[in-house]
Formats: C-alpha cells, structure tokens, sequence
C-alpha cells in the first residue's frame, strides 16, 4: 500500500473490569502492572492480525484518554462548569460533568507545577513488543480550554492563552522523550473542534461573550506549533464529536461550520476526521484542507456493534475520493473503543471485527 499508513484505529480498546481495576491501582502493584502489560499484548495482537499498519497500547493504561491533569499537579476539581449535553445513549440528552460536582479547571501555573509521573512511560512497552509501527496519543493543547475557568483560574495565569501556551510548552517536553523513545507517530485529539460543529455550542459561546472563530484560529495555530522544528514524526490531529459512556456523543453538525476557519489553519501530515454518521455532514469541507495533508476517514462507527458493509464503504471512500485525491485519503474507525473505562457498546468480536473491515478494505482500495 505504499509508504503513506493506510489503515488505523484511533487510540482506544475494549478494556475488561480486571484491566480497569488495574489501571485504578496504578504502575506501584506488580500484580496490576502484569495485568495492564499482557493487555497492551493483547492490544498489538488484534491490531497486527487485523492488518492495521499503525497501532496503540489501546490505551489501557489510562483512566481517560485525556491525561494532563493525571500527570500536572496544576488542576483542582471546581463546582458548576465542565457539563456536556450528552446524547445517543439514552432516550434524550444528559449535563453530565466529572465526579465531584465540578471539573477540573488549571488554578497553578503549569511551568511552576510538579509533574506526578511521566505521561510517556506507557509508550516504552508499546514499542518494545510491536512488530507494526506505533503512536502515541494526548489531548491537543488546544482541548485544554476546557480546563479553563475565569472564577477559578485568574490568579494563575491573566487570561486562558496564556494558559494555553504554557501547556503547549510543557506537550513540547513530551514529544522530545517520545522522540528519544522512538516515537515517530504522534496523533493529537482535539474534540474541542467537534464541539465548534455544533451550532447550539457556538450560540452558547456567543451569548458567553466568546468569538469561535478568534479561538478556533488561536488554537488551530497554537496546536501547529506544537511540532515547530520537530523533523523525522508523522502529526495527525483527530476531530471527535464526543465519545462518552455507552457510545454517547455531545456535537452534531456538519464540518462546514469550521473547515473554513480551521483546515487551511492545522499543519499536521494527518487529519482523523469522524464519518460515521448523517451528524458529520459532507465530505465537501475536505476542499479546504491543505494539499498534501492525508485524511483518514473514520467511516467504521465504535458505537455500534452493527459491522458496517463492505460496498458501503468502499462506496464511501469513492465519495470522499472526488473531493480530494484518493493517494491523500486514509481508513480508520470513527474514534476509540473506549475513551473512558465504561466502553462503547461493542463487543469484543464486534472490535475485531471492525478492525479487520478496515485492514481490509485499506489495502482494497490502496493496493497500488
């Protein structure tokens, strides 16, 4: 299938209650620690025999797939804020926000605050044992505005860019020891784009004081930044629309809401758009992604356990194919397995399923 990775998955796995539990107990139990490792083996296992040409740990290690705050001493959890409207889990909408009553917003300067843990030790295993190319995982820069609160976190930094840069800082530290590790695969995630799609967001902003287009300019080029003289690494960027508990999502609304602003903006080498749903809209947006920059489509949905048929996506890839080449094209699921330890409602066989589809079909539809 030539040089460009035609055939991936977006980070997560399915995870067991034993694994979770592990993951609680933490890297200082012996006993938990060779629970987590023969998951991650587990892990390589299905993606290589699915085909995948680039593969994750499944992120198993983790209690979300977002871990700054596990591994910066700079957050507190702070009451009234952080609620999403979470939807397609149940018979309508759901605010939901992290225990506690509240979200953790930044109220320490993170140049300042200790480090409880190295975020890249998970990816020393993942690269010893994998016989296919690997990458690493974490949340954009960018997503952190969610951190943001302006009762909570003025006395820290004067205004939340300021914050921003400071964590863009501080990523800069963990793609140089992924680099020394052998990384050359980092995708960012970047749901906080997805949520621009949806016009009910943007109208909340707005009503809040906020410009989506002046932030979403900000952020696409704080996020570039972060892989300023980084030379030898593929950069992938992935826009999720929300991937919580029991496959429920928080943004609907067609890329065209942002791709104008945003695409032309994000020099990455990889975009992982989801492509799963009549929610995502076109492929027409792909017109203002840059030349040369390849979109994987997500198409196979990791909400569902329904595996998704074969001509249909092969009908689809042909579709998003008249919009920008097919040599810039690439295949993935929608988004993770499990974002969170409550997993999507997909079973084990159903996972598998799914990632041999797309091994398969990647290398249907790029066999010159």
């Amino acid at each position: 299938m030539g040089d460009e990775p035609r055939a991936e998955t977006v980070g997560s796995l399915l995870r067991t209650e034993e694994v979770v539990s592990a993951a609680r107990t933490g890297r200082d139990d012996p006993a938990a620690v060779k629970v987590l490792d023969e998951a991650v083996l587990d892990a390589v296992r299905l993606q290589e025999d699915a085909g995948l040409e680039v593969i994750t740990d499944g992120e198993v290690r983790r209690l979300a797939w977002a871990q700054t705050t596990r591994f910066l001493d700079a957050f507190a959890v702070t009451p009234g804020r952080g609620a999403l409207n979470w939807r397609g889990a149940g018979p309508g909408p759901t605010r939901s926000a992290q225990a506690g009553g509240g979200y953790p917003a930044v109220v320490r300067r993170v140049a300042d605050a200790p480090r409880t843990g190295a975020m890249t030790d998970e990816y020393a295993f993942l690269a010893q044992h994998a016989h296919a190319r690997t990458k690493f995982t974490m949340a954009a820069p960018s997503y952190h505005r969610r951190y943001w609160s302006p009762e909570h976190s003025t006395e820290a930094y004067r205004s939340c860019e300021e914050f921003l840069t400071e964590i863009r800082d501080y990523q800069r530290e963990v793609v140089a020891e992924l680099i020394a590790l052998g990384c050359d695969y980092v995708q960012l995630d970047a749901p906080n784009y997805g949520s621009l799609c949806d016009p009910d967001t943007r109208a909340g902003m707005i009503a809040d004081g906020r410009d989506p287009d002046a932030e979403t300019i900000f952020d696409a080029e704080l996020d570039s930044s972060l892989f300023d003289g980084v030379t030898g690494v593929t950069t992938a960027l992935h826009i999720c629309r929300g991937n919580g508990p029991g496959g429920a999502w928080h943004s609907a609304g067609g890329y065209s809401a942002i791709s104008g602003v945003l695409f032309p903006r994000l020099g990455f080498d990889r975009l992982l758009l989801e492509y799963d749903s009549d929610r995502a809209g076109t492929f027409d947006p792909l017109t203002a992604v840059r030349p040369g920059t390849v979109v994987v489509l997500g198409l196979l949905t990791t909400k569902s356990d329904r595996l998704e048929d074969a001509g249909d996506v092969e009908a689809r890839i042909a579709e998003a194919a008249r919009v920008k080449p097919l040599t810039e094209l690439a295949l993935s699921t929608q988004c993770g397995f499990a974002s969170v330890p409550a997993s999507n409602p997909v079973s084990a066989a159903g996972q598998r399923a799914k990632l041999e589809l797309v091994g398969r079909l990647a290398r249907r539809a790029w066999a010159s």
